[in-house]
């Protein structure tokens, strides 16, 4: 255990450059997490911690870090002053660790018979990654790839805004060529998302193994994949409404996709 009082110690000035500039913790390799929650949900999902940084000011009565202490390879006792120059949240709960980056490849997923599947093309605010995570996992989805990513998966904000069930939904960043390849060779049917769709998502059958691509609502999908011989699908909406926020769209058809699947039967 090390404890810190000073916001000029070295290790605190390190992480708190980490945690501005998402190249140099893309540099290092690391992700951090900040609040008890999102820590948890990383361990849930076997992810390790490097080091672990806790403040008990911020504590509710009784409460002790413990447990995350025994998880960590490094631990720092922070005073209230230094935590809150690491910390990114408004109000801190006291709790903010490093885990070492990690990723997904296409090569290493498993795909389980009929999954569901959502294909981010283009994405640039970490707030509608995040919220489209939360909502995939939630609901069920098995897999998210990214292409053409634009934003930090493991910012700050992306972490935040998906509390933290990143984590635990499975990622993978591809390329659009390979992602298509991927699901063709899986038998995985493949619906792409456009205001000039020729069918309204409602008549899609989404229970067998499907794939459901999505743009950003300025540019919609590129190109490249209206070259494929796929389905085109739209969301039905009044006149005059040209687009929907992205974790919007994902959210409609994800739960109509489990919805037709039963997914929700008993739960």
């Amino acid at each position: 255990m090390i404890e810190i009082t000073s916001t000029s110690n070295q290790r605190i000035k390190d992480v708190a450059k980490i945690i501005k500039d998402n190249r140099k913790r893309q540099e290092e390799g690391v992700v951090v997490v900040d609040g008890k929650r999102e820590i948890e949900e990383a361990l849930r999902s076997g992810w390790l911690i490097e080091e672990f940084f806790y403040c008990s000011d911020f504590f509710k009565d009784g409460e002790l870090a413990d447990f995350f202490i025994d998880k960590s390879n490094e631990c720092y006792s922070l005073s209230k002053k230094v935590f809150e120059k690491i910390s990114y949240k408004k109000n801190p709960d006291g709790y903010l660790a490093i885990f070492k980056e990690k990723f997904l490849s296409l090569e290493d997923f498993k795909l389980k018979e009929n999954p569901l599947i959502l294909v981010l093309e283009s994405v640039e605010k970490p707030g509608n990654l995040g919220a489209v995570i939360r909502t995939a996992y939630a609901s069920g989805v098995d897999l998210i790839i990214l292409n053409d990513q634009k934003t930090d998966i493991y910012s700050p904000n992306v972490i935040r805004s998906s509390t933290g069930f990143i984590f635990s939904m499975p990622l993978v960043v591809s390329s659009i060529d390979d992602t298509f390849d991927y699901l063709k060779n899986n038998f995985v049917n493949i619906y792409v998302t456009t205001l000039k769709g020729s069918k309204s998502h409602f008549d899609c059958d989404f229970k067998k193994s499907s794939a459901i691509i999505f743009g950003t609502e300025s540019d919609g999908i590129s190109d490249k994949w209206f070259e494929k011989d796929i389905d085109k699908v739209r969301i039905p909406m009044i006149k005059d409404v040209d687009s929907l926020n992205i974790s919007v769209s994902a959210g409609i058809i994800i739960y109509e996709a489990m919805r037709q699947r039963d997914f929700f039967k008993n739960r």
